[in-house]
């Protein structure tokens, strides 16, 4: 995924779905000390097992780790270079799309609850179209939200 993103230094990535707070370091590690990585997480016992990884791996001065609804993104700190989506959505939701700034790449799995499902790539011209491209199968959790599925 993060291959996909075509991340590069200093930029302002939006992940959704922290979970342990693993990949966010990954994408905080690759767009270095210039760039920022927001990551929101619904589940409140994950947001605290998140939080205490990236300070403990020393990366909580890149990575600020928002408690809410990520399917609706973080519209506080909008447009963002890329957006990454860590669970399968059954459409891509319009927010994240709103979002991504011109330019932008957006990384998301959609699909069934449990399958199929298909890594999606959505590239966002500097006029604003929008092109999509799919990745291959892929098997994700379920994105909970009111752009998810139901919790």
């Amino acid at each position: 995924m993060n291959e996909a993103l075509e991340l590069r230094i200093g930029n302002k990535v939006l992940e959704v779905g922290a979970g342990s707070g693993y990949h966010a370091a990954t994408l905080a590690e690759q767009v270095g000390p210039k760039g920022h990585v927001y990551t929101v997480e619904l589940v409140p016992e994950l947001v605290r097992i998140a939080r205490s990884n990236l300070e403990r791996a020393g990366y909580s001065d890149r990575v600020t780790l928002v408690q809410g609804d990520g399917s609706l993104g973080y519209p506080d700190r909008a447009p963002y270079d890329r957006i990454v989506v860590t669970a399968a959505a059954p459409k891509i939701p319009h927010p994240l799309v709103a979002q991504l700034r011109p330019g932008g790449i957006l990384i998301i799995p959609v699909g069934g609850r449990l399958s199929p499902q298909e890594l999606i790539r959505v590239r966002k011209g500097e006029k604003g179209r929008i092109e999509q491209a799919s990745l291959g199968g892929v098997a994700f959790v379920p994105l909970i939200g009111k752009e998810g599925f139901d919790s």
